[in-house]
């Protein structure tokens, strides 16, 4: 299971700040191990977390039952096991990193970063579907890298009906994998020659 890193503390300081109202609705789309989904409900949000994964499903289940908290979990291609439910909140740390390959793994690990070659595999269809599962002055969070363009992310929610920008910012030193790629981000200008550290921003949409 991939470990919650920086990414998910900028996106838990940012759900924290929109300080949800007990029993708001939350849905946080591909929970992993349930960082998210779980700060969520210790904030008194009723949460339902997905992902496609069984592991993750598993591993976010036992991590509620250790703090005492209560998530409901649906398996499933993000928006679909919850098609016809409305959120207060919408909460996502999808795949972003930039990738050689064009398709998703369909298992392991990687799948927990892979994203194709501009890093928006997920992102651009959370974009999509996301929007039409939030009430009206609903909220959707969603945290990625610099090297997958935030403003595509923006103006793709701006698209699809929600007012957003950029609510939360910090810079930090390229782990392993990203560090494992940096003369192939170089090479499609991703990065700046010798550059190793990206930025991670939380993209915040609201329904009108």
């Amino acid at each position: 299971m991939y470990p919650a890193q920086g990414d998910t503390s900028l996106l838990i300081g940012a759900l924290r700040r929109e300080r949800p109202e007990p029993g708001a609705r939350l849905l946080d789309l591909g929970t992993g191990s349930g960082a998210v989904a779980l700060a969520g409900a210790e904030l008194g949000a009723a949460v339902t977390a997905v992902d496609l994964s069984r592991l993750a499903l598993a591993t976010a289940w036992v991590n509620a039952r250790l703090r005492h908290l209560h998530l409901t979990l649906r398996r499933g291609d993000l928006t679909s096991p919850v098609a016809c439910r409305r959120f207060e909140f919408i909460v996502s740390n999808p795949p972003y990193v930039p990738s050689a390959r064009s398709d998703a793994p369909r298992c392991g690990i990687a799948r927990a970063w892979e994203a194709g070659p501009t890093g928006r595999l997920l992102l651009d269809r959370i974009c999509r579907q996301a929007p039409q599962l939030l009430t009206a002055g609903g909220v959707l969070l969603i945290v990625q890298s610099s090297l997958a363009d935030p403003a595509a992310t923006v103006a793709a929610l701006h698209r699809f009906g929600l007012q957003a920008g950029v609510v939360a910012a910090t810079t930090q030193p390229f782990g392993p994998v990203m560090s494992q790629r940096a003369a192939w981000f170089e090479e499609r200008g991703l990065i700046a020659p010798g550059e190793r550290s990206e930025i991670l921003v939380v993209v915040r949409g609201v329904r009108p």
